[in-house]
C-alpha cells in the first residue's frame, strides 16, 4: 500500500517535525505502508525528508493570490496520482485539504485529512476546505476533534496521537555538561526549555513575566529554542529580547535560534515549561520533554491536557501568578523533579509509540482504500 502526504512545505514547526518523524520511523517498516511526500516548497522539510530516505514530490510553489499556481500545482498532482496507483492521499492541515482534496476526489484516490488544529468553520480556508469532505479524518488530539463538526459535521474520524521516536541517544554526562556550559549553566543550575515556533500564544512573554517575579530566586536558567521564520516572528522575538531586559534577566534568559538539535537540549534540561495562552491543538514538544525525563509545567488548555497529569507534570491557569508559584516549586525540590522526570518516558510511551501508531495507520488508511485495482 503507498500513501502520498501533501503538504506546503515552506516552514517548520510540530506537522513539519511530526512528518519527518513519520519518515524516519517507516523507513524502519519496509513491510508497512510505504509513504511519499508531496511539498510545494523546497526547504527544511524537505531536507529532512530526503535525509530520512523518503521520496518527495516537488508541484512547485502554490499561492493563493495567485490562482495560475494553484492550477499548475494541482495539475502536477493529477499528474502525479494517475501515475503513481496511490492507496490514498493525506493532506495535512486545511491549507493543502482546500487546495488539492478536489484533486484526490477527481482522481477517485481515497481522501484523508489530518486535523492538526481546531477548527473555527469561520475561516475562509476552512470554508474552501469543508467543499471537499475526505473519507476519513485523523484528528490529533480529542480536543481538535470536538470541532471537526465546524467544518466536516458528518466525518467519519479517529483520534491519532501523533507518533514520537525515542532520541537516538541519551548524551553522556561530560557531553550535557559541556553543553550547559556553552550554553551559560552549571551544574547547579536549574534549566528551564522553552522550544517552539516564535508565537505569541506559545507563551513566551507569559512565562519571561513569571520568571521576572522569580528574580530573586537563585539557581535557575532558561533557554528559549526556535527563531524566527516570517516577517512578524522576527518583531516578536525582538520584543521577547526587550522584555527579558526590562525585567532584569539578562544572563539568565538565552535565545538559541531556531535549532536542529531540540531532542539533545531536552536531555540536557531539568524542567520543561510552554505555557500557552491559547489551546494547543495536541503538543509534540510537551511529549517530547516527557520522553527526554523533563517534568512539564504548563497551562491547564488544549491537547495537554491529555498530556500531562500529575504523575509527570503540572498544569496551571495561564497567569504569570500561577505559573511562577509552580516553576518555583520544582526549582527548589529537585526531588519533586526527579521523581515527576522518572514518569515521563512511560507517559511519552502509551500517548505516542512510534509502533502503536504506525499500526493504527495502516490500519486507517485500509480502512479507506476502495478503489478496484489500487494496491493494498
Amino acid at each position: 500500500m503507498r500513501a502520498l502526504h501533501v503538504y506546503s512545505g515552506n516552514l517548520y514547526g510540530g506537522i513539519e517535525s511530526f512528518l519527518v518523524s513519520l519518515a524516519r520511523v517507516s523507513a524502519r517498516h519496509p513491510e508497512g505502508t510505504v509513504h511519499e511526500y508531496a511539498l510545494c516548497f523546497e526547504g527544511r522539510l524537505a531536507d529532512e525528508l530526503r535525509a530520512a530516505g523518503a521520496t518527495v514530490h516537488l508541484l512547485g510553489p502554490a499561492r493563493v493570490g495567485h490562482p495560475w499556481t494553484v492550477w499548475r500545482t494541482r495539475r502536477a498532482l493529477g499528474a502525479l496520482l494517475k501515475q503513481g496507483e496511490y492507496s490514498a492521499v493525506v493532506c495535512h492541515a486545511a491549507w493543502p485539504q482546500a487546495l488539492f482534496g478536489p484533486v484526490a476526489r477527481a482522481s477517485s484516490v481515497p481522501l484523508v485529512f489530518f486535523q492538526h488544529d481546531a477548527l473555527s468553520g469561520a475561516h475562509w480556508l476552512e470554508r474552501w476546505a469543508s467543499v471537499t469532505p475526505p473519507d476519513l479524518v485523523l484528528s490529533n488530539s480529542a480536543f481538535t476533534a470536538r470541532s471537526l463538526e465546524r467544518v466536516y459535521p458528518r466525518a467519519t474520524y479517529r483520534v491519532r496521537h501523533p507518533l514520537v521516536p525515542e532520541a537516538a541517544r541519551v548524551p553522556e554526562a561530560a557531553e550535557r555538561t559541556l553543553l550547559r556550559a556553552d550554553l551559560g549553566a552549571g551544574e547547579d543550575d536549574v534549566v528551564i526549555i522553552h522550544a517552539s515556533r516564535m508565537q505569541a500564544w506559545k507563551g513566551h512573554r507569559l512565562l519571561l513575566e513569571a520568571l521576572g517575579r522569580m528574580r530573586e530566586a537563585r539557581g535557575w536558567r532558561l533557554w528559549v529554542a526556535g527563531g524566527a521564520q516570517r516577517e512578524e516572528e522576527t518583531r516578536y522575538l525582538d520584543g521577547l529580547v526587550a522584555q527579558s531586559k526590562a525585567l532584569g534577566l539578562e544572563g539568565r534568559v538565552r535565545f538559541l535560534g531556531q535549532r536542529t538539535d531540540v531532542p539533545r537540549l531536552l536531555r540536557a534540561a531539568d524542567l520543561h515549561c510552554q505555557p500557552n495562552t491559547s489551546p494547543e491543538p495536541f503538543g509534540l514538544a510537551f511529549v517530547e520533554a516527557l520522553q527526554a525525563g523533563l517534568p512539564v509545567v504548563t497551562t491547564a488548555l488544549g491537547g495537554p491536557l491529555e498530556i500531562v497529569d500529575e504523575t509527570c507534570g503540572r498544569l496551571v491557569l495561564p497567569e504569570a501568578g500561577a505559573l511562577a508559584s509552580a516553576l518555583l516549586r520544582l526549582v527548589v525540590d529537585a526531588e519533586a523533579r526527579r521523581r515527576l522526570g522518572a514518569s515521563g518516558p512511560t507517559r511519552a510511551a502509551m500517548l505516542c509509540a512510534p509502533d502503536t501508531f504506525l499500526a493504527s495507520l495502516d490500519e486507517d488508511l485500509r480502512s479507506v482504500v476502495s478503489v478496484p485495482g489500487v494496491a493494498a
